[in-house]
């Protein structure tokens, strides 16, 4: 099995890279200022142990697991409106106990896939938890990507395998190639598939950047072992990265589909899918709108944020512009670079921004490109700059109704006779439909007996859950407080749970 070598690694010269702010550092001489910043890069191990959690008290009752939601919601609104973290890390700190913490992060996220596989061995497709899997175990999956990412950006190769071991988990390991032999060397460029275009929606990105990566993986594969057109049959294919990634990630999925069932497999297919999906998010605003104009990666072709969570939460990605200038320097070393444009939130609080409101993205990074002059609007803005700045102002001054009418023509006819307020009932109702049929399948077939009770019961759970979306909303809008007003929901639901049990149960 081959790995990245350090020529592979690309890292620039000092004078090449961007220009990080030199105070106020932290010169870190003592032992104990060296434990208190080891201490805040724990807040790593949150998203990791509200996972584990999760899937060690399963199964669930149906109004438990909605639960484990209020824990992620809170790390979104502390991401939110968290205090900025400026300060320089000191080139004194010693680098092990950093390294202990990524190690024990991917042990983390190995207990877990496991863990999950045993949890959905005890139930079927059709539950509560299966749904949760796509919220609490896919986010913690694409938590451990950001684990996996710094470990492939090592230049010891059994930390470089682990890194890929992480990326296996959830069936993407030709990032490893494509990260470090693509995305680094071609960031800001026309040939990067990871760089997201100005004006580009999210939807367009993760359509047009899934297979981009995969099909760049291959042929940077092919390229190094010596033929691009070489057949799939060809020897030299037994020592392809990507091969070898598909083997072992997809060796996992079938032997939890053997060993476990039907239901642990769907469970490790959805961690996976959400997983990946949450990687291209990160993607996608890491370098939205920036087109590189030098052949060194300068501050400017990507985006920082200064959100504390972000920093001591997730390993150091937050600080991006330096990551790219300096590729092998560890997280705990990351520091703060000027020139970089400054992204409206941290990382988690964007993911949800860009997968819930992304216009409310686009319009926050184009004020942001506006104010540093960059991408279109810097002086030296390509022609292909001008023209996606010139065709996204137009897309806007044409958008009434655009919403309505893209899609099928049955679905758009569908859409015109039924009213916008019965849209969502109508869907949440083909749902639990959905849900009670295959339910009833995986218990042994179909009969109006228990079908429809167990429809009225799925039926009146979605009516509490309705109720207290409703809830959270109206306390929202008349205290201004969102994060109190779902502190409240969710008490809500767990008493109206606990009351209503045997009569939904």
């Amino acid at each position: 099995m081959s790995d990245i070598t350090d020529a592979d690694i690309v890292v620039q010269p000092p004078a090449a890279g961007p220009r990080a702010r030199e105070s106020p550092a932290l010169d870190l001489p003592t032992r104990s200022e060296a434990v208190q910043i080891w201490c805040k890069h724990l807040t790593s191990f949150v998203i990791p142990a509200l996972t584990l959690l999760f899937i060690w008290t399963g199964p669930h009752l149906w109004y438990v697991a909605p639960l484990f939601m209020l824990p992620l919601g809170t790390v979104m609104f502390i991401d939110r409106r968290n205090r900025a973290e400026r300060r320089q890390p000191s080139k004194a700190m010693p680098a092990w106990p950093f390294d202990l913490l990524l190690y024990s992060l991917a042990g983390f996220q190995f207990l877990i896939v496991y863990a999950l596989a045993q949890l959905f061995s005890q139930q079927g497709v059709f539950s509560i938890d299966m749904a949760m899997v796509i919220g609490v175990v896919g986010g913690n999956s694409g938590f451990s990507i950001i684990t996996a990412h710094e470990l492939i950006h090592r230049r010891n190769r059994w930390e470089q395998k682990l890194g890929r071991l992480l990326l296996s988990t959830v069936l993407y390991e030709h990032f490893y190639t494509e990260h470090l032999r693509g995305h680094h060397r071609r960031v800001g460029t026309e040939e990067d598939p990871a760089t997201a275009h100005f004006g580009e929606t999210f939807p367009e990105f993760w359509r047009r950047t899934v297979p981009a990566q995969f099909r760049s993986a291959w042929a940077l594969e092919a390229r190094r072992l010596g033929d691009e057109q070489m057949s799939l049959f060809d020897p030299r294919m037994l020592r392809n990265n990507i091969l070898h990634g598909l083997v072992v990630g997809w060796g996992l999925a079938f032997a939890i589909l053997y060993s476990f069932g039907v239901a642990a497999f769907v469970a490790f297919l959805l961690q996976a899918f959400l997983a990946i999906r949450l990687l291209e998010v990160v993607n996608y605003f890491e370098h939205w709108g920036l087109q590189r104009k030098s052949a060194h990666v300068r501050a400017q072709d990507s985006w920082d944020t200064h959100s504390r969570f972000t920093y001591y939460g997730l390993t150091g990605l937050s600080r991006h512009a330096d990551h790219h200038a300096y590729p092998a320097r560890p997280y705990q070393q990351l520091r703060v670079c000027d020139e970089a444009p400054i992204l409206p939130e941290g990382y988690v609080g964007l993911v949800d921004m860009v997968m819930v409101n992304n216009d409310e993205f686009i319009k926050s990074a184009i004020q942001e490109l506006r104010r540093c002059q960059l991408g279109p609007y810097a002086a030296d803005a390509t022609p292909k700059e001008i023209e996606r700045l010139e065709r996204f102002e137009r897309a806007e001054q044409d958008t009434t109704d655009s919403s309505a009418e893209s899609g099928p023509a049955w679905s758009r006819a569908l859409l015109r006779v039924l009213p916008a307020k019965l849209r969502p009932w109508l869907f949440w109702g083909v749902v639990v439909l959905a849900l009670t049929f295959g339910a009833q399948l995986e218990t042994g077939g179909i009969s109006s007996a228990s079908y429809f009770p167990l429809l009225v019961r799925n039926f009146a759970i979605l009516g509490v859950f309705t109720g207290v979306i409703l809830t959270q909303r109206q306390i929202a809008k008349s205290t201004e407080r969102e994060g109190l007003a779902w502190i409240i929901a969710f008490a809500v639901l767990a008493v109206v749970g606990s009351f209503t049990e045997g009569m939904i149960s």
